[in-house]
């Protein structure tokens, strides 16, 4: 089963991340935050099916955290992972183990933040907050 959607839905929610991506390089978060949400509404209602998902949800996930609303990246970053190669993917996990942290929920934020060591190593640590790096479970 193909993961990738049509280019009926494919370009245009592209074309709204890329509009948003911008926005958000300028700083512009609430007007890349609408872009991206713009680009989630076009999304058929199986998420957790489509690869153009992990992207657009990890999209609004970040800028989200980067916004301090915690609890809407958490949101975010848990559903992306749930989307294809969201799981696997240390940018992903590691918004989710930020965003879990700051809420208070440290068990899962260990998870999620050791997850995305395992698999981006220190690079994946290396602009955040120390904070998030200590938390780091080494098997």
């Amino acid at each position: 089963m193909s993961t990738t959607l049509p280019a009926i839905l494919q370009e245009p929610i592209q074309a709204l991340l890329d509009e948003g991506d911008k926005l958000f390089d300028k700083g512009k978060f609430d007007a890349a935050l609408q872009k991206y949400e713009e680009a989630r509404a076009l999304l058929p209602s199986d998420l957790e099916r489509w690869e153009a998902s992990t992207w657009v949800l990890a999209a609004i996930g970040d800028v989200c955290f980067l916004k301090g609303d915690h609890q809407a990246a958490q949101a975010a970053m848990q559903l992306a992972s749930n989307c294809p190669e969201g799981a696997t993917n240390p940018f992903i996990q590691l918004r989710l183990g930020q965003a879990e942290f700051e809420l208070g929920k440290l068990d899962q934020a260990v998870i999620a933040l050791s997850l995305a060591f395992a698999t981006g190593g220190e690079e994946v640590f290396e602009d955040e907050d120390p904070k998030y790096r200590a938390q780091v479970v080494r098997p």
